[in-house]
C-alpha cells in the first residue's frame, strides 16, 4: 500500500509540473513577448505578385557589457516565427554575432523530413537607425550586404 501511495504522489508531482509548464510557455506569443524589450531591424516585405514574406529581422538585447544576445529571423515565402539565436560583441557601432541555425525541412514528393545545421555570422555597423553589414548563412546564398532599418516590434507581431 505504501508503495502504491509513494506512487501516486510521485505521478501527481509529475503532472503539476507538466502542468505548470504548458501554463507558463505560449509558444503562439513567444516571439512577440522575448523580443518585447531587444532592438529589431528589419528589411522584411511581403512580395506583391507572390504574397511571400521575404527578407530578415535581426532583434537585439545587450547585456550591458560588451556581450549580446541576438535572434535573426530568416524570411523565405512565409513567416518564420523561430528566431535563429546568435551571441558575440558589440563594441562602439560594430556588432559580431553568430550562432547555428537547424533548419527542419521537408522534401517533396515523398514527405521526408531532413534535418540542416547552418552556421550563421553577422558583422555589421549598428546605430540608432539601422543596420548595415553581411549576413552569411553557409551553404545558402544569402546577401553578402543588407540594410535593415529599425523597426518597433517584428513583423509577426504586428497584426
Amino acid at each position: 500500500m505504501k508503495v502504491l501511495n509513494a506512487a501516486v504522489f510521485v505521478c501527481s508531482i509529475a503532472f503539476s509540473a507538466l502542468l505548470h509548464a504548458q501554463q507558463t510557455t505560449t509558444p503562439t506569443t513567444l516571439p512577440c513577448d522575448h523580443s518585447a524589450e531587444m532592438r529589431i531591424y528589419s528589411n522584411a516585405f511581403v512580395h506583391k505578385e507572390t504574397g511571400d514574406v521575404l527578407g530578415y529581422e535581426l532583434a537585439i538585447r545587450e547585456n550591458g557589457d560588451s556581450t549580446t544576445n541576438a535572434l535573426l529571423y530568416v524570411f523565405e515565402g512565409a513567416p518564420n516565427d523561430e528566431g535563429i539565436p546568435l551571441s558575440g560583441r558589440i563594441s562602439g557601432k560594430s556588432l559580431t554575432v553568430e550562432g547555428k541555425w537547424v533548419e527542419h525541412l521537408v522534401e517533396y514528393p515523398s514527405k521526408k523530413e531532413t534535418i540542416q545545421t547552418h552556421v550563421v555570422k553577422i558583422d555589421g555597423a549598428l546605430d540608432e537607425g539601422s543596420f548595415r553589414g553581411k549576413i552569411k548563412i553557409e551553404n545558402m546564398d544569402s546577401p553578402d550586404n543588407v540594410r535593415l532599418k529599425r523597426v518597433k516590434r517584428l513583423w509577426l507581431c504586428k497584426r
